[in-house]
């Protein structure tokens, strides 16, 4: 294991993404800035006129989708310039640029929909007869309505489109707290060798099966955090109250209400899921048992919780490897699907490995108008890295199909149905493996790692979901959010979840600290959901075969045409109901049945 990280000029080009697809150079890319801040100029022109004429309106909504698209463009290049290496104080000015150049058109639009709240299904049936393209916004226009007693008047839309800058403040300082400026003491292995502990090395040590280098790394790690508690607390309340006060402004029952109602999520859907996981708590203490009973511990402690289950067993997967197997997996997907896969291996859609300053973890990016997706990873030649990037090439194909396929007005989907294209990848590479291996050690570490989905995706996102609400009533009912009761609160839920059969260790109250995914209020769930989602979806298509791709791929190519509820039920599964999340439960206690008889 390498004792530095490269700086960024030290990363060789293949292993990079392509960002020159999108600007060739940074010249070019501060010439279309400029050109896009006179553009934003010209849209005053349309201020108190867009209810008066239908084909005005459809210039407008032209122009601004010509607009919108440009500014995508330019936002995710400085933005993921800005990923590459978070210390770049060139980059850093490039992404300030862009937050400037949207929270502008943010105010610059403010008089868009309280205008369009004066529409009335009468004058729009009037306006389509008029200018029949106008029709293709029949649905843009219908969730306007829809949210039209949460849009204010101009002059308050436009205020708080200036004050979402003050309103970004925590996150965007927590994550430069977290990638730029806070650092992880280097650890010494049973060897006596350095050992870096960096985000992107977290997991890979907790699965290390030297449990005394697995307990430096949980404590290093969560001492560090504990050193910023106070100050993190500071901007996760901080967060919570700005949210807060955002919602209350613009009238909805509670911040949850808020956060689901810009998708027409039901509330239940929520509840449904937190309740059904709760009533299924038994399943993870018997895994929690079994994990203990398995690796002959007395005391199982929170770092024992990513080792693998099969003792003596390593499985190192380079990147290249992982690709080969990931294009195998998805092969029930058909021959577009896995060529475009593909090619996003073969064509930099991907910056592969961790450099000094990069951003932690793993995403995919995409806007209307791209060459193609881009995927960030920080990959380590192990099985988690090769499903992440399953996960993320997921994703992409998600971003990639929704564009070709909609109208600029749909082509972007909702978070709701996000993680479900990047899970099903994961499952069918999962199914894939468990066929396909012939290792019975490697079974048992497959089946462990399936169940580890199970614990850290559905119950472990339920969990993060669970404390969010929690929080955020918290903060409703007037209780100050110290990170002295973050603590108390997080450590009384993580005992709850995880049972009798395991020590919990003081410092994991510490855990709430190092989550990003907080700074976006009621995010986190829709892990939980959308897995649940994909487990169902991806076990119809391997044993209903092509009836089922087509109606994925439907699902996939749907971006925001319909609600995400609707669009879910193209697929064949509806999340209004407990049933997938039930059913998905279900698997999880069958794996645990699966690998007791394994491992007689």
């Amino acid at each position: 294991m390498p004792t530095a990280l490269p700086n960024r000029d030290q990363v060789h080009s293949e292993d990079t993404w392509s960002l020159e697809d999108l600007y060739e150079n940074d010249t070019l890319f501060e010439a279309s800035l400029k050109k896009a801040k006179e553009e934003l100029n010209s849209f005053s022109h349309y201020e108190g006129k867009l209810t008066t004429d239908a084909h005005l309106l459809l210039e407008f909504l032209k122009k601004q989708e010509h607009f919108e698209e440009q500014l995508g463009k330019l936002y995710i290049y400085s933005h993921m310039r800005l990923h590459q290496d978070g210390g770049n104080a060139f980059y850093q000015t490039l992404s300030s640029k862009t937050e400037s150049l949207a929270l502008d058109a943010g105010a610059t639009f403010s008089f868009v929909n309280p205008e369009f709240t004066e529409l009335t299904p009468e004058k729009l049936s009037k306006f389509y007869s008029e200018c029949p393209e106008l029709a293709l916004y029949t649905r843009y226009f219908n969730e306007i309505l829809r949210e039209k007693k949460h849009i204010l008047d101009q002059k308050t839309e436009a205020l708080l489109a200036r004050v979402s800058e003050i309103g970004a403040t925590p996150q965007n300082t927590f994550a430069m707290l977290n990638n730029v400026d806070l650092q992880f003491p280097n650890l010494t292995n049973a060897k006596g060798e350095k050992v870096p502990l960096t985000h992107g090395t977290y997991i890979s040590l907790m699965e290390n099966k030297d449990r005394s280098l697995r307990e430096k790394a949980f404590t290093s790690l969560y001492e560090t955090y504990s050193q910023y508690k106070n100050t993190i607390a500071s901007l996760f309340s901080a967060n919570i109250k700005q949210y807060g006060l955002f919602s209350t402004i613009r009238g909805y029952e509670s911040p949850l209400h808020a956060a689901l109602s810009t998708n027409n999520i039901p509330i239940e859907v929520y509840n449904n899921l937190i309740d059904t996981v709760n009533e299924n708590l038994d399943a993870l203490h018997d895994y929690i048992s079994l994990r203990r009973d398995v690796l002959s511990l007395d005391s199982l402690h929170m770092y024992d919780l990513f080792v693998p289950m099969v003792k003596d067993f390593e499985k190192p997967i380079p990147f290249e490897e992982a690709c080969e197997t990931i294009l195998k997996a998805l092969e029930p997907l058909g021959p577009d699907y896995v060529h475009m896969i593909q090619e996003g291996f073969n064509n930099r859609w991907i910056d592969k490995y961790e450099n000094k300053g990069k951003r932690s973890g793993a995403y995919s990016w995409s806007t209307y108008g791209s060459p193609h997706p881009y995927v960030l990873m920080n990959y380590t030649n192990n099985v988690n890295n090769m499903f992440t990037l399953a996960h993320e090439m997921g994703h992409a194909m998600h971003s990639y199909l929704s564009h070709k396929t909609q109208p600029q007005v749909y082509a972007d989907y909702c978070i709701f149905v996000a993680e479900v294209a990047s899970t099903v990848n994961e499952a069918l590479l999962m199914q894939y493996l468990l066929k396909t291996t012939t290792d019975g050690n490697y079974k048992r570490y497959l089946l462990n790692y399936f169940m580890e989905q199970f614990r850290s995706t559905l119950y472990r996102q339920t969990m993060f979901a669970e404390f969010e609400r929690d929080m955020h009533l918290l903060n409703q009912q007037g209780t100050p959010l110290t990170a002295e009761l973050l603590c108390q609160k997080y450590y009384e839920l993580v005992k709850r979840y995880h049972g009798e059969a395991i020590h919990v260790d003081s410092l994991i109250a510490n855990e709430w600290t190092r989550i990003p995914h907080f700074y976006s209020p009621f995010y986190v769930y829709q892990y939980a959901t959308g897995y649940s989602a994909a487990i169902a979806i991806s076990t119809r298509i391997l044993e209903e075969g092509d009836t089922a791709v087509k109606d994925y791929l439907d699902f996939l190519s749907g971006g925001s045409s319909k609600d995400p509820i609707d669009l879910l039920k193209i697929a064949g599964v509806d999340m209004s109901s407990p049933t997938p999340i039930q059913n998905a439960l279900k698997q999880f206690k069958y794996l645990i049945n699966q690998f007791k008889k394994l491992d007689k």
